[in-house]
């Protein structure tokens, strides 16, 4: 047996680049911690850390479980407990744990471990099935004997909390040997991803952000997501994005303008009158040429559009259904052929679908309603939400079906004879995707409509019979334009290739392949100096005419201007800080209890700046009780910094210089005395540093080359520091002299003045 003991460590493998939730003000609670007795186990106290913390880059669940006397009953000696578990989860047998295979996790189970590690892998299996991915989990024993700390992967707090409560009955069910559904526990766990996780449409595109590591954050409990940071973000909202044009939706939500508009432009469209009342329509259908279609005049998704009408009671029917659907109707001439979707993406055709009637087959013993339930409805591709490409066919909330059955001399309850075909739906299952079969000339006809119409995004509708011949030899027409239009029939057809819908998007919005949607960020945590480190650091910014954001224990600037008084070393205030588009920089203050119990508000920075590894005494209520497990904390910070970015150590801590081997990108030690051998060394070997001297001067110092800034006072640790963060972004030295002289020494001018 084995015991999972230490402290959590991390390494690159494990980092990730997306973030999702919501972003509350959180409150922190105190628990005093008493650990029980009984056999169970017992949630203490549950943390969402949104931003990255001690686990991991990525969102995690972390909550604090009392395992009580089961500390003295691993998992091998209770009888029959592996076999339960295996036959409620088998797919456990996926997981690896420390043993590093498949079956791995399974194998501890078997020779003995504890049942908050059992927890945390059977928490992540139910996420997992329930059809949201969570990979990551980590168990750690706390100072105080039975309780652990277990972190699980959780892109949504809600659906984690839910996840986590169901994996602690679970396994207490396998402990007790008790009967325990696990269907219906998936089941609870999908109903609490639909009412709370993204929909398919808009996750396809912050997964697509994300493996182009560009920051997510999404802005209400719908889908509303904000990609990037600051004045570099952009925002979608499902298949809608800030571009999309509130004229062009408008535009396309009338279909008689919309015909008009691509008609004067060569678009093939079918000649049409919006008409008044049945009569109307009906004279309207002979003026045309029979076959019609009449349909809402600003209704999508094909809803109250009855096709292929030839009879006069046919189309005054059809009038009444699609005048129920919207503000107005229009007859147009009816095009053979089928049905096809048509994705643009700015200037690209992304996607096309084809769509297909629906028809059941008499057997003379079922009604049409029945037959419809058997043989259509029964198609494991429909479904009653977005994560099926085909809807499931209702009468009830389908009045053109009812109507096409009446065309047939059918209702619902109709029994039609032994392989009599009866058609039942003649639009709507477009789900088979034909994307390599278009040809060029019409992907290039449809970009032209985009932009007719007005749409960055567009859903465009075109009857024709072949898609791979051009439009025009055919006869084919655009009968159709929608804004914000579903892309689930692309990402999952029921045939054909899943394109990359998400990829397009976000190549939209971000065409170059370098843009991250990245504003500069500098980061500072420590103990010690970090509020006024910040503050001599966005006034410096400031003069070197950036819009910098401020969030610090003195309150959240924006520009010179203080928006909230209160202290903002929190989750929730530096969110408001990134969401703000007229800020190109950012300065953030954090602490190791933020990163602990919260996260940082940032998954990224430009520069990280650690000041000290002091304030230990402070988080004993977190089970960080020595300085080995503070500077596991405070290593996030340095963690974070990219490739390109820069971490300013301070290089009296000794702690500190032993981390500087952990920064993905450049470091540069301050100092307030230049012969410190971390200094001399660092310097030796090419590296950069920034030191005080005798005679209130401060020295820039780049291997052996050296630049000398007069101050008008002795420098301090914390004018050092921001020297050095200023020096690390690249603002030029003149500017730094000018700019810390024009500081007073004792106090920091940024709106207000700090004592």
């Amino acid at each position: 047996m084995r015991r999972i003991i230490g402290r959590p460590s991390r390494s690159i493998i494990e980092r990730a680049d997306e973030t999702e939730g919501e972003s509350p003000f959180l409150c922190l609670t105190v628990f005093v911690i008493v650990p029980t007795t009984s056999k169970e186990l017992k949630f203490l106290r549950i943390a969402y850390l949104r931003g990255p913390n001690i686990w991991t880059y990525r969102p995690v669940l972390e909550v604090w479980v009392d395992i009580g006397a089961l500390e003295d009953t691993p998992t091998n000696t209770i009888h029959g407990f592996y076999e339960r578990l295996v036959g409620w989860l088998p797919s456990l047998i996926e997981h690896r744990c420390g043993v590093g295979e498949r079956g791995g996790f399974l194998q501890r189970v078997k020779e003995g471990t504890w049942m908050a590690h059992v927890l945390e892998h059977v928490a992540i299996e139910l996420q997992n099935l329930a059809g949201i991915q969570a990979g990551f989990g980590k168990a750690r024993q706390t100072s105080r004997r039975g309780i652990y700390k277990v972190a699980v992967r959780a892109r949504n707090e809600e659906v984690g909390r839910a996840a986590l409560s169901l994996a602690r009955d679970l396994v207490m069910a396998a402990i007790e040997d008790r009967p325990f559904d696990v269907a219906t526990a998936i089941d609870d766990l999908r109903q609490k991803i639909d009412d709370h996780h993204l929909g398919p449409s808009t996750a396809c595109i912050v997964q697509a952000a994300a493996e182009r590591r560009i920051p997510v954050t999404r802005l209400n409990s719908g889908n509303l997501v904000q990609l990037g940071y600051g004045a570099s973000q952009r925002r979608i909202w499902t298949a809608e994005t800030e571009r999309t044009s509130a004229i062009g939706e408008n535009i396309a939500s009338d279909k008689d303008l919309t015909k008009r508009l691509l008609q004067s432009c060569g678009i093939p469209v079918p000649e049409g009158e919006v008409v008044e009342d049945a009569d109307a329509a009906w004279e309207a259908a002979q003026d045309i040429g029979l076959p019609v279609v009449v349909k809402p005049l600003d209704g999508n998704h094909g809803r109250g559009v009855v096709l292929d009408l030839s009879r006069e009671e046919d189309v005054r029917a059809a009038f009444a259904v699609a005048d129920a659907e919207g503000s107005g109707v229009i007859v147009e001439r009816f095009v053979r052929g089928h049905e096809h979707r048509l994705l643009v993406v700015g200037d690209k055709l992304v996607a096309v679908a084809c769509g297909e009637e629906a028809w059941v087959t008499g057997n003379g013993k079922d009604s049409v309603e029945a037959l419809i339930e058997l043989q259509i409805n029964s198609d494991p591709r429909r479904g009653v939400n977005e994560d099926f490409p085909l809807n499931k066919i209702s009468l009830d909330e389908d009045p053109v079906i009812v109507l096409e059955l009446a065309r047939q001399q059918l209702t619902r309850s109709s029994v039609p004879a032994d392989g009599q075909r009866v058609l039942i739906q003649r639009n709507g299952n477009v789900a088979a995707d034909v994307t390599e079969r278009v040809h060029p000339d019409n992907a290039a006809m449809a970009t032209l409509a985009a932009r007719i119409v007005g749409l960055d995004i567009a859903g465009i509708d075109v009857v024709a019979e072949d898609i791979s011949r051009p439009f025009v030899e055919q006869g084919a027409a655009f009968v159709e334009f929608n804004a914000g239009p579903g892309l689930l029939m692309h990402l999952q057809p029921a045939s054909g290739k899943k394109q990359p819908i998400g990829e397009a998007i976000i190549d939209h919005l971000f065409p170059s392949a370098e843009q991250q949607g990245r504003i500069p960020i500098f980061g500072i945590t420590g103990s010690q100096g970090t509020a006024a480190i910040a503050q001599r650091l966005a006034t410096l910014l400031r003069l070197a005419g950036y819009r910098v954001g401020l969030a610090c224990r003195d309150g959240l600037y924006f520009g010179a201007r203080q928006v909230d008084k209160r202290n903002a070393v929190n989750w929730a205030a530096g969110e408001r800080l990134l969401m703000n588009r007229l800020i190109d920089i950012a300065v953030i203050e954090s602490d190791a209890a933020l990163i602990l119990r919260e996260g940082l508000a940032y998954d990224r920075c430009q520069v990280g700046i650690v000041t000290d590894t002091g304030g230990l005494e402070a988080l004993a209520d977190d089970d960080i009780l020595t300085p080995e497990q503070l500077c596991q904390v405070l290593r996030t910070q340095i963690d974070v910094v990219l490739s390109n970015g820069v971490a300013v150590l301070n290089a009296h801590d000794p702690r500190l210089v032993e981390m500087a081997s952990l920064c993905d990108g450049e470091v540069i030690f301050y100092a307030t005395d230049a012969s410190l051998p971390a200094i001399v060394e660092h310097c030796s070997s090419g590296g950069r540093a920034v030191a005080a001297t005798d005679g209130g001067r401060v020295m820039l110092m780049h291997g052996k080359r050296a630049t000398t800034l007069n101050t008008h006072s002795a420098p301090d640790a914390e004018i050092v520091a921001t020297i050095a963060a200023a020096w690390a972004f690249g603002i030029n030295a003149t500017l730094i002299r000018i700019g810390i002289e024009r500081q007073e020494p004792e106090a920091v001018q940024f709106g207000k003045t700090n004592p």
